[in-house]
């Protein structure tokens, strides 16, 4: 799964830190996610949706293969 929160974090001038903070999650949850080691439950990606108001599907894409 590919997702866009690294970009979503700078548009918007947010640290893994804070991004953390506000989803309540730790700061090593949002690297393992950027990084495509973890794989967010819904409520964590419906979360980050709405931090960044955006959609799930503007931040997580499945990639070739996943379905």
């Amino acid at each position: 799964m590919k997702n866009s929160i690294k970009v979503e974090r700078a548009k918007n001038d947010i640290t893994q830190a804070k991004l953390a903070k506000l989803s309540q999650v730790s700061r090593q949850t949002i690297n393992a996610i950027e990084l495509g080691k973890y794989v967010p439950s819904a409520l964590l990606a419906l979360r980050l949706a709405k931090i960044f108001d955006t959609s799930v599907e503007e931040i997580f894409q499945l990639e070739e293969g996943e379905s």
